[in-house]
Order: C-alpha cells, then structure tokens, then sequence
C-alpha cells in the first residue's frame, strides 16, 4: 500500500521576496540590527524590547511551519526565522518617523520537532502602495539568525481582502481601509508575480483571536 502524504506538506516552493527598505536585519549596518539585541528570541513580538512600549492593534497568532520543498517534505526543525511587519498605523518601528526609537513587532523564533514558530503580534496596517503583508527571513539555526548574511530564504506572507477589511474598520488603523481600497494584490508590486503559495489562512474573529497559518516551502535546503 503506497504510503500518503498529507496535502498540506506538499507544497510548491515559496517565491523570493525583497526584505523591502526596513530589515532590521544588518543589511543597513550594525545600528539597524534588532537581530543582534537581547531578547529578540522571542514569541510576543508586541512590545519594544528597549521601552517596553506596545504596539497598538487587533491581536493576531502567526503559526507558521516550515518544510523542504519538493522531495519529502520534512519538517525544518531547528531552523530559526525571523518575522517583522508594520504597525496599525502602516509605520515600520526602528526606522518610520516616530517609532524610530521602538523595536516592536520584530522577533525570532526556532521552529520545533514540527517545524512550527508561533508569534503573538497584532494585525498590520495597510500604507499606500503595498498589500498588507508580514516579511520573514529564515536561518539554518538559531545560532546564525543574527545577520542577514546567513539567511537561506527571504519572503512575504499575505492577508486576504475579507479579514482585512473588518479589522482595519477599527479606528486604530487610521487610513488602512482606504489605502487597501486604492490596492488589489494582483497589482501589488512584490505579490502580482504569484501570490498563492503566500497567501496565509486566518481563522477565528475579531472577537476571539485571529490565528493566521501558513506553510512554508523553503527551497534549496
């Protein structure tokens, strides 16, 4: 009888993504490197880890898992990535203006025996021009995730229209629902090249956790 592999395992390579103009990854010199900070390792990426101040925002779980793409699909346990997005307000901490003194939702985590990193963070904003995304990076080890010149991958997650639209009705997010109004992902510069095996699935509601899943297909590991 032919052994089965469950269809969630099997997927096509996650495309390339651009770390965009706010890595925080060493890319830009050692003062814009929240990888090389003190607690960065860490599952609640809501606070800054110097003031202590929290990012506004719906609530939202990352659980993402990593796995080989193409040949069998393992799990990537032990590899470490690192996720970072804007803020309610479209503001990306560390470089936009005001927030350039915050390192908030920013962090790294080790993926498990399953491959799984979890991230407690808050919904993104929407700012002109861009799909509402989260970026990541991922590392060989946990060890290494301290610059980019170790990285093995570097993508972008999205978020459906539906579930942005109730969230970003909350005044918190500012211009987010007109800006998403202006936008549509297949005319999004990063995602129009093939966004599916980016695009995450978000369950729950805005009453009750949302809980964003994605799995990703790391290739050439």
């Amino acid at each position: 009888m032919p052994t089965l592999v469950s269809v969630a395992e099997c997927v096509s390579p996650i495309s390339t993504e651009t770390a965009g103009p706010f890595p925080g990854d060493g890319s830009q010199g050692a003062r814009l490197n929240v990888l090389a900070r003190s607690g960065v390792v860490r599952q609640d990426i809501r606070t800054s880890l110097g003031t202590g101040n929290l990012a506004a925002g719906i609530p939202l779980r990352l659980e993402l898992k990593l796995v080989r793409a193409g040949g069998d699909y393992a799990p990537l346990a032990g590899y470490a990535l690192y996720a970072w997005h804007c803020d309610a307000q479209g503001r990306y901490s560390m470089y936009s203006s005001g927030v350039e003194g915050e390192d908030y939702l920013r962090g790294v985590q080790a993926a498990d025996a399953n491959g799984i990193v979890v991230f407690q963070t808050t919904f993104p904003g929407c700012y002109p021009g861009r799909w509402p995304h989260v970026h990541f990076e991922i590392y060989p080890a946990l060890d290494q995730a301290t610059s980019v010149r170790n990285v093995v991958h570097i993508s972008q997650l999205a978020l459906s229209e539906e579930i942005c639209r109730q969230v970003y009705a909350d005044p918190q997010y500012g211009n987010s629902l007109n800006n998403l109004g202006r936008l549509s992902i297949e005319r999004d510069g990063i995602f129009r090249d093939g966004w599916q095996t980016q695009m995450a699935t978000v369950t729950g509601s805005l009453n009750d956790d949302l809980v964003a899943r994605l799995t990703i297909g790391v290739p050439g590991v």
